[in-house]
């Protein structure tokens, strides 16, 4: 059975100024979502699921899904604050969606086999896709509670512009995920990369230390989990305005109790993305320097 690709693509974008999802920055105005899709197609997933929100589903076939029409089966599902179990209701004043499990939980009647979750707007690289793709297509087929999750390299994750925030993750002597410690200020500090501690401090880390970058790889009872814990959750922060449902969260629950291991991946792919408008055109030249290099055609679909 080949995995599916699940993509969280319901993001608006404020801090770039618009549906950064959409923004063309290939040579041929490909978007990061394009190379995501190409690099999982050749990786061998066997179909792609997007969430989004119904606002701009319009827009978005129109610019995004059309381009794979006859090149791998594409399904589309809706994010909306208003979607919640039964006995809850989103309060009048939150405009702010529910978080990226919640958005995970919209693909629990699309996705039957196993799955990857990524970010829209976040360009991976060839490789992680391959190690993902691998672990997922080798599971039996009544795989259950072995996750994944692609651990990239810190230094190859780096911003050249400042700080970057990634979870730090810790794993034991089988490379199953332990905790994920989101370090809010991490850079190259006179060489050696450095995250801030609680006390100002900078701490020196190993280049090669894995974080997390929202590449995670699920079997499909991870949606039962997600939604009986959602419950719980709204319980205790449904009436919060900003209170956001993690990934991590719910990761983190099934470890903690011993339901689930989480395998980290190494790969050896470098993570680029847009988070401000600045960050536009290097990632558009590191795109044209891999075209140059022979990792993607000039034109993907």
């Amino acid at each position: 059975m080949k995995p599916t690709l699940f993509v969280l693509a319901a993001g608006m974008g404020s801090r770039y100024g618009g549906l950064k999802q959409l923004d063309g920055l290939g040579p041929n105005g490909e978007t990061i979502m394009d190379y995501s899709v190409f690099d999982a197609m050749r990786a061998g997933f066997g179909k792609i699921v997007f969430v989004i929100r119904k606002t701009f589903e319009d827009d978005f076939r129109e610019k995004v899904l059309s381009k794979y029409e006859n090149h791998i089966p594409v399904e589309v599902v809706f994010q909306d604050i208003n979607d919640l179990p039964a006995g809850f209701k989103c309060p009048e004043e939150r405009t702010k969606p529910w978080g990226t499990n919640h958005a995970v939980l919209m693909g629990k009647d699309a996705i039957k086999e196993p799955f990857a979750v990524i970010n829209a707007d976040d360009f991976y690289g060839r490789d992680s896709f391959a190690v993902l793709g691998k672990y997922l297509s080798n599971l039996a087929d009544d795989a259950k509670n072995k996750y994944c999750m692609i651990g990239f390299r810190v230094g190859n994750t780096l911003s050249e512009s400042g700080t970057v925030a990634r979870g730090i993750c810790s794993t034991d002597s089988k490379n199953l995920l332990q905790t994920v410690v989101e370090r809010t200020e991490i850079m190259r500090v006179d060489g050696p990369v450095c995250y801030k501690d609680e006390e100002g401090k900078w701490v020196a880390i190993e280049d090669n230390t894995p974080v997390s970058m929202n590449m995670w790889g699920f079997t499909p009872d991870y949606f039962q989990y997600s939604t009986e814990y959602f419950v719980e959750w709204l319980k205790e922060n449904g009436t919060q305005l900003k209170s956001e449902y993690y990934i991590p969260l719910m990761v983190n629950k099934l470890i903690t109790n011993g339901t689930a291991t989480v395998e980290v991946l190494d790969t050896t792919s470098k993570w680029f993305g847009v988070t401000y408008a600045a960050d536009r055109q290097g990632v558009v030249d590191k795109i044209n320097a891999l075209i140059a290099a022979g990792e993607y055609p000039s034109k993907l679909f």
